[in-house]
């Protein structure tokens, strides 16, 4: 329970974040966009709202970066338009 720390984005060299299931809330921090070896991102069965920040969507494989796998709850309470799983 609690928010994502923007202090996450710190961990430049972390590959995998998963924070599946621990009842998180507020929004997607920007920070997470500076996570450049980050190819895994696990946001899903939280309580999280807002929008992807357009810094993590550059993290796509799509946009020339490492994140092949991003998942979310973006069907009712996170908007995104570059998530690979929406639940």
């Amino acid at each position: 329970m609690g928010t994502i720390p923007a202090e996450l984005g710190a961990l430049s060299s972390l590959e995998t974040l998963s924070l599946f299931g621990n009842r998180l809330t507020g929004t997607i921090p920007a920070e997470l966009g500076a996570l450049s070896s980050l190819e895994t991102l696990v946001l899903q069965s939280n309580n999280l709202s807002g929008s992807m920040p357009s810094d993590v969507c550059n993290l796509r494989t799509t946009n020339g970066g490492p994140l092949s796998s991003l998942e979310v709850d973006c069907k009712s309470e996170v908007v995104c338009s570059c998530c690979t799983s929406c639940f």
